[in-house]
């Protein structure tokens, strides 16, 4: 059994408790000293900062007495660190959204009890707890010089068709997320065994090319632009559109027989130290304001202007 193979399945069926490796990425906003009564917020989520850098700006600008510190982890980090010291965040923000619900069920998440919170749509929220407030498209990446060579790559049946032909011209060239060290890379590897009765046949194939296996869309990337692999399978659209408009080498593909979507999910820590500025950045995330911002300043995709 292929590396690929084996990591699904343990991954699939063991649980995915081991944590990444990578950095802590921090972002800190001091607190305006003329701006009225100092607070804190912090943040935890695996989102990554230039991302999500718009709309921190954007929140201290409008609360400039919040001192806010932004963490970013990867979505293993992210979950065991949170269930370690549930008393050490405010709000959590991650794209492993079954984690992200397990930890609302499990009674972690403080309820928001605000009209907005009532009003956010009911597809994007599990009761007044757990709120998603991106809509992110999975895609595929692929380096021109595949499509030049082999053909266009248009629906998960022509990657299963492309590597079913050519797996020896195209071995250690494919990549796509570690379901055992990503929990994105888990939640999808889910989701598509759900939806796509030949998914364990693109399993086979993707082993079967000795696919590379890593545990971000941001890794993924960087090959793709380097040329060590020359089509990169279920990275996230809002990261890797920006990189494709930078690079003429690169082709962002949604595939047309079926493509998953992600959302970013944020709930308020039940043990939250800061409550008061932990429900004023949720509300703000979920307001026509904070919306806004996701749309017209990042690539993330807003919920509800889907």
């Amino acid at each position: 059994m292929s590396q690929w193979i084996r990591c699904c399945f343990f991954g699939l069926l063991l649980g995915l408790w081991s944590l990444a490796a990578n950095a802590d990425d921090l972002l800190e906003y001091p607190v305006d000293p003329d701006a009225g009564p100092a607070m804190t917020l912090v943040i935890h989520a695996a989102l990554d900062i230039p991302h999500v850098r718009p709309l921190l700006e954007a929140f201290h600008r409008r609360y400039p007495n919040i001192e806010l510190t932004y963490r970013n982890l990867s979505t293993l980090e992210l979950h065991q660190r949170f269930l370690e010291a549930p008393d050490q965040v405010d709000v959590m923000i991650s794209s492993a959204m079954p984690w992200q619900y397990w930890l609302a069920n499990a009674s972690h998440a403080r309820p928001l009890e605000t009209a907005a919170a009532s009003d956010w749509p009911a597809w994007a929220r599990w009761r007044q707890e757990l709120f998603a407030f991106t809509f992110e498209p999975i895609v595929m990446v692929v380096r021109t010089e595949l499509i030049e060579r082999f053909g266009a790559v248009r629906s998960h049946a022509d990657l299963l068709a492309l590597l079913d032909a050519h797996a020896d011209q195209l071995a250690g060239r494919v990549v796509t997320y570690d379901p055992v060290n990503s929990g994105a890379g888990y939640s999808y590897a889910i989701e598509e065994s759900r939806l796509s009765p030949r998914y364990w046949d693109l399993v086979a194939a993707l082993g079967n090319t000795e696919a590379r296996l890593v545990g971000t869309t941001g890794e993924m990337l960087d090959g793709l632009i380097d040329g060590r692999y020359l089509l990169g399978y279920n990275l996230l659209g809002s990261y890797a559109r920006r990189v494709v408009d930078e690079h003429p080498a690169l082709e962002l593909v949604v595939p047309e027989d079926y493509a998953l979507v992600t959302q970013r999910l944020a709930f308020i820590s039940r043990q939250t130290p800061h409550p008061e500025a932990a429900e004023r950045f949720l509300e703000y995330l979920i307001s026509e304001r904070g919306q806004g911002v996701l749309a017209e300043n990042t690539a993330l995709g807003a919920s509800t202007r889907a």
